[in-house]
């Protein structure tokens, strides 16, 4: 059962930072592709970052050079640090993992096997 628990929200002011954190348990982490999708409120959930099992990133075109993801296979964990956030930024942020299709592939926003259960970030003055 893959499990992956978000921690780290919050609420920030425009221009604050947050570093969300991501706790995988119960898969061979190192195997998988990890990303961080949001959903706004009355909106469709949205992929904004992706980091691939050799270390590839991307980043959804609305947080590039804000935003950056990373991840440390020896504590089975992966982050998202927030810079220059907006208030668009709010929303319900959600870890997740989807299995190596093939090696040496890149990772692909939107895209996934198995999510967390989401963490809260507001932007807002």
């Amino acid at each position: 059962q893959v499990q992956l628990v978000e921690s780290g929200g919050g609420s920030v002011q425009p221009g604050g930072s947050l570093r969300l954190s991501c706790v995988a348990s119960e898969f061979s982490f190192r195997n998988y592709d990890i990303g961080w999708i949001r959903q706004a409120p009355e909106k469709e959930r949205e992929g904004v970052s992706c980091i691939s099992v050799i270390g590839n990133k991307d980043y959804a075109d609305s947080v590039k050079g804000r935003f950056t993801i990373s991840r440390d296979n020896t504590k089975n964990t992966a982050y998202l640090q927030m810079n220059r956030a907006e208030p668009e930024d709010t929303g319900v942020y959600y870890c997740t993992a989807r299995r190596l299709r093939r090696v040496g592939s890149n990772c692909v926003l939107s895209e996934y096997d198995h999510s967390g259960q989401g963490t809260q970030v507001t932007v807002s003055s």
